[in-house]
């Protein structure tokens, strides 16, 4: 045997790799030179992924995706996002990188940076975050020193968890104080949290939230938050497409100082996140880069940075057809359900003036909406239990959220969101067998297959194989 170097050969052919203990881990080659014949074990265990992988793709191509937070990524941004782009870096900025290798690279992000300023219309934008929490902390880090005060909307009205102790907030060392809520409008009490802000004085204060029914009163939330000297961060990852698509609101022109965002939600990119301003204070805009690269990135997934750029491109051409659309799906399927006989909030305003509806189960802390999101998942239905005003335990809360992009992104319209309803009450009113509402469910699914509001010349299906 030959024990020079780090391994040598036996006369099987095996490779002998050296450890502390000597000689005494094999790799066996395949008969193809250079090729590594793998263990059953280690096979079994990338086939189990592949089969979970595919069983999950199953489950969404015949199903109902309705989780607010989801969506699906158009042909030209899948086949970006599975390029050879995956496994490279290029820290720094376009024109300023660390490596080498990226001239094409700086051509995809300059591209995005312009396209990104002319969709959210903004002075500046950063598109490397690789979510929207990343977002946020790359904005906390920006704006604030830990121990500052911030405002925020309380996670049991629905606040994101990156505004909590538990997350985003917490991390960065920030003194937290939340908003008074108005449960019939579903939005901060305009005049009470205003009065919050000016006697807390924050360094920070934060609007938007997970649950995202309405517009946030941005205008009088900012102008008390301008008056002690406090920046205003407007969180719009769930609703990011609409604001872009002018079918919610415009924070940037509302008093936001800053708005972070996700890429991935009704803006039907793939995952990763947004920092935009409209700031024209150039020492501001290197900031808020710092607070990315190096702040909390080193690499950003190039692949989903190019995924992005032509997410960007498919929305300037049909973004504000797609945010309309989701928007009429919404107010659409909101009804539908209240004339099935569920509990949907904010009845008053028209259930919703986003992607989202909520509806109520059972009693508080019931752990109804759980019971509720199984039974509908065991239907083909995906949804989320979610904490409704009053709940106070997170995984057995009262409601659900539901969200209709992923379904108008595939062409369901108006009459499919009371169809939708129908399927709903069968499962939770009704009391049906989910096995035999899953086969209509199934049939239903299975003609509203192709991606819409990309470029889909060819009418490639949202659920490849």
């Amino acid at each position: 045997m030959n024990q020079s170097g780090d391994g040598g050969r036996n006369q099987r052919g095996c490779t002998m790799v050296k450890t502390k203990g000597g000689f005494d881990r094999f790799r066996v080659m395949g008969d193809v030179g250079g090729a590594w014949q793998a263990s059953a074990d280690n096979l079994a265990h990338a086939a189990a992924v592949l089969s979970a992988t595919a069983a999950s793709g199953t489950l969404y191509r015949e199903g109902l995706g309705m989780i607010a937070s989801e969506n699906i990524v158009s042909p030209k941004v899948q086949e970006v996002i599975t390029s050879d782009l995956h496994g490279r870096y290029a820290e720094g900025l376009p024109g300023k990188r660390y490596y080498q290798g990226c001239g094409d690279f700086d051509d995809i992000e300059s591209l995005g940076l312009s396209l990104a300023q002319k969709v959210f219309n903004c002075n500046f934008a950063n598109i490397q975050s690789t979510s929207g929490t990343v977002s946020n902390i790359g904005a906390l880090k920006a704006l604030a020193k830990p121990g500052d005060k911030i405002t925020a909307v309380s996670t049991a009205d629905g606040g994101h968890i990156s505004h909590a102790r538990m997350g985003a907030v917490g991390l960065r060392g920030l003194d937290l104080t939340t908003y008074p809520w108005d449960e019939d409008r579903m939005e901060p009490d305009v005049d009470a949290a205003c009065a919050m802000i000016r006697e807390v004085e924050p360094t920070l204060a934060l609007v938007g939230q997970s649950v995202f029914l309405f517009p946030t009163p941005l205008r009088e939330m900012a102008d008390a938050a301008h008056e002690v000297g406090a920046h205003m961060m407007y969180d719009g990852a769930h609703v990011l497409g609409l604001i872009a698509g002018g079918q919610f609101q415009d924070p940037l022109r509302e008093g936001a100082d800053i708005v972070t965002g996700s890429s991935h939600k009704t803006f039907p990119g793939p995952q990763g996140g947004f920092l935009l301003s409209n700031s024209d204070d150039e020492k501001f805009h290197r900031k808020l880069n710092s607070a990315i690269f190096p702040g909390v990135c080193s690499s950003y997934h190039l692949h989903h940075v190019a995924g992005k750029v032509i997410a960007l491109a498919e929305f300037a051409e049909y973004g504000e057809a797609y945010a309309a659309d989701i928007v009429t799906n919404a107010k659409a399927f909101g009804a539908a359900m209240a004339t099935e006989g569920f509990d949907v909030l904010a009845e008053g305003r028209g259930y919703t003036a986003s992607h989202q509806i909520l509806t109520r189960h059972g009693e508080t802390d019931s752990g109804a909406g759980a019971k509720a999101a199984q039974l509908l998942e065991d239907a083909g239905i995906i949804t989320n239990m979610n904490m409704l005003p009053g709940d106070t335990k997170a995984m057995t809360p009262s409601g659900l959220r539901l969200g209709v992009q992923e379904l108008t992104r595939v062409g369901m319209g108006t009459t499919q969101m009371e169809e939708v309803a129908k399927l709903y009450a069968r499962v939770l009113l009704k009391g049906e067998d989910t096995a035999s509402v899953k086969a209509d469910v199934t049939a239903l699914k299975g003609e509203f297959q192709t991606i819409r509001y990309c470029f889909n010349e060819d009418s490639v299906s949202g659920y490849p194989l």
